[in-house]
Parts: C-alpha cells; sequence; structure tokens
C-alpha cells in the first residue's frame, strides 16, 4: 500500500480551511504592492521603519555588492568570514550592550543553532506558549526536558523554575509576532535571577520599534544586562535580511564551535552585512527615532480609528475565531484594495484565526484611515449577518 498519498493531504487542508499557496508580487512600491495588474495598500509586512525599499538601504546593499561581491563564498569557519561580517557583529554588541554578538542566515537559524548549543539532555528548557515555532523547534530539536507556561503566567513560570533539573534556560520573545503584546520581561528576569536559570528573549519584532534608540524591550525596561542572550533579526526593522545573538564572549565563542546552523551553512552575504550597519546607523540615531514617531503616530491612528487599545509595538491582531471567517475577511479586504493575508492554524491556535494587521512608517494617516474604514465596514457586515432574526 502506497502511504505517501500526498493528494488526500492536500484536499484535508482545503477541507479545513488551511491551504495556502505562494502569491509573488511585481513590484514593492513603498507600502503598495502590485501583482497581475492589481494594486494594493499592503498592511502585513515587518518593514517596520520602511527602509526595505528605501533609496538610502538600495544604494547600501549595491555599494555592499561593489566592495564584497555578491557571494561569500564560503561557511563562516572556512573562508566565508568577511570584515563586514565582523563589523555589523561589533555595532550589534554595542547596541544592545553585551560583549559579542554573532549573525546568522536568520532568525530561525539563531534559534535552531544557539538553543541546542547551550543545552541538551538533562537540561530544561521553559518557553511561553505563545513563543516563535522557531524557538519551540529549537528546544525540540536540543534533547532537553520541555516545558511550556502559558502565555504571561508568572505563577506557572515560577512553579516550573522551582521544578526544573540541569541547566535551565527560559525562552521569550519580548514582543509576540502573533499578538503584538509584550512579555512580562522585568517579571521573568526576576524570577529566572531568583532560580538561577539563564534567560533567552528575542527581541526581533522590537528592536528598531521601542526602547531608547530602538533597542527593543530589554532597554526600555532597564534589564539588559540581566539577559544573558538576546537574539533578533535584520528582517524586520533593518529592511533587510539574517540573524543574530548577542552575548557574552564566552557564549559567542561557544555557539561558533557548536551551532550546527552557523557551522554548516554559507555566509550571508558580506553586502547583506554592509548594509546592515548602514541600516543600525539610521536605526538607532536620529532618522531612526523620527521613523519611529511616524509608526506610533500610525499605531495610535490606527488603534483609535478602530475602538482598540493602543498596541506596544506594531502588530495589530483582529481575532476573528474560525479560519473560513478570518479567509473571507482577508479576501473582502483584498477585493477593497488591501493587503493583509490572514493567519490559521498551525502558526495561531485553533479557534484563534485572525488578520495580522502590521503597520510601517511609511503608511500615510490616508492609508491607515481607509483601511480603518474597510475594516469597521466588515465588523458591521459580520454583525449584521450574526445577529438573530
Amino acid at each position: 500500500m502506497n502511504s505517501w498519498n500526498i493528494t488526500s493531504q492536500l484536499e484535508e487542508l482545503r477541507g479545513q480551511g488551511l491551504w495556502r499557496d505562494l502569491r509573488p508580487l511585481d513590484e514593492v512600491d513603498g507600502m503598495m504592492v502590485r501583482s497581475e495588474g492589481r494594486e494594493w495598500m499592503n498592511f502585513s509586512s515587518n518593514d517596520y521603519l520602511g527602509l526595505a525599499g528605501s533609496a538610502d538601504l538600495r544604494s547600501a546593499l549595491e555599494d555592499g555588492v561593489a566592495k564584497h561581491g555578491a557571494g561569500s563564498g564560503a561557511s563562516r569557519l572556512v573562508c566565508g568570514t568577511h570584515k563586514a561580517h565582523s563589523a555589523l557583529e561589533e555595532a550589534l554588541a554595542d547596541f544592545k550592550g553585551t560583549e559579542a554578538a554573532l549573525c546568522f542566515s536568520s532568525g530561525f537559524a539563531v534559534s535552531l543553532g544557539t538553543i541546542p548549543a547551550l543545552v541538551g539532555p538533562g537540561d530544561t528548557l521553559i518557553l511561553d506558549k505563545l513563543c516563535h515555532a522557531s524557538l519551540v523547534d529549537g528546544a525540540r530539536l536540543s534533547g532537553a526536558t520541555v516545558r511550556v507556561f502559558p502565555h504571561n503566567h508568572l505563577e506557572k513560570l515560577e512553579r516550573l523554575l522551582g521544578t526544573a533539573e540541569g541547566r535551565v534556560l527560559v525562552v521569550t520573545e519580548s514582543i509576540f509576532s502573533m499578538d503584538g503584546d509584550a512579555s512580562l520581561l522585568r517579571e521573568i528576569v526576576e524570577l529566572k535571577t531568583k532560580h538561577g536559570a539563564w534567560l533567552m528573549v528575542d527581541e526581533a519584532h522590537a528592536v528598531g520599534v521601542i526602547g531608547p534608540h530602538g533597542r527593543g524591550l530589554a532597554a526600555e525596561l532597564g534589564v539588559e544586562a540581566q539577559i544573558e542572550l538576546q537574539m533578533g533579526t535584520l528582517s524586520k526593522a533593518f529592511g533587510l535580511s539574517g540573524g543574530y545573538v548577542a552575548a557574552s564572549r564566552p557564549v559567542i565563542d561557544l555557539l561558533i564551535n557548536r551551532a550546527r546552523s552557523f557551522i554548516y551553512t554559507t555566509a550571508p552575504p558580506p553586502a547583506l552585512a554592509y548594509a546592515g550597519l548602514r541600516a543600525l546607523g539610521w536605526l538607532g540615531g536620529s532618522r531612526g527615532d523620527s521613523l519611529r514617531r511616524r509608526l506610533r503616530d500610525n499605531v495610535r491612528h490606527l488603534t483609535s480609528l478602530l475602538a482598540k487599545p493602543d498596541a506596544p509595538a506594531a502588530i495589530l491582531p483582529v481575532i476573528l475565531g474560525q479560519e473560513d471567517a478570518a479567509f473571507q475577511a482577508s479576501q473582502q479586504l483584498q477585493h477593497e484594495g488591501f493587503f493583509v493575508p490572514c493567519i490559521r492554524y498551525p502558526t495561531v491556535g485553533r479557534g484563534s484565526a485572525r488578520l495580522r494587521i502590521t503597520l510601517s512608517a511609511s503608511h500615510s494617516a490616508g492609508q491607515v484611515a481607509a483601511l480603518a474604514e474597510a475594516m469597521n465596514k466588515i465588523k458591521e457586515a459580520t454583525a449584521a449577518t450574526s445577529s438573530p432574526r
């Protein structure tokens, strides 16, 4: 009997409202995207500061290619480490207030390499239930005992810390990617310190967006020095791609020698590192401050128009529950000229399908108002069809 029945698996996905496909875009112009003759306002990108399509960052990447070529040529430990990589890592460490930093090909690669390099069988990993899939996969790959606490549930976290064995690593995000809320980071730092555990914080959706000079939630709360590992990405506020982890020098040296997703992959193009260094300079300076003010204005504008609580960063979920409802709302928005894909299981839990709206400093006030008007129309139509007759 042939057990490779791919067709039935695909049919099952369609039947559950979980079918996904790729949607190639012809052009991205600021917060506008175009494909097959149609145009939409993009409210799904993680390009929070609008740097990805900026002329300055394009120019920086072109300069990087001119100086360093298109590719790195090898893995970092063979001959793929260029001065551009080292310069970016030194700047990231300074930015995050740590002794050292290490760049990976992606944020996913950071999680898959870092966690198993630090803990293994006999150790304990404790994760917030809403941690990103990459953190969950890194935890599973490590072989350590994995424990999960309900989202931001400090009492459960403390109980798990009290029974944990071996080396103990707590893992959380600072701004959660699907819910857009903040972790109780100061309290988590206090608990892990009390129990002698280490803490790894994913600042992917916070860096560039919140904190002094965009340094993230840890800096905003003044707890950077008490966090053993701060990871992040270059693919969101930086407008590029890649990931990094910032930590003590011994930890970074250990990762260089043990993180398999770092050792056994071709190094990111040095041109990306060169452009990343430029982006970091803008992000941490007056230009970044100005962009963050514009982003913050857009967030407040949209939450006000939708009668929702203010969001701590740039992610605003609209939870609709069932997969079909979220898909239909996304399709309706697309028909109205807005690009807001729906998020469904397994990215989020069953029954919590949603629209995940993300805002950028590049959105105009008019675009934000237009989205709010379309969203409120959908809300009114949904209420009308679901009301008792």
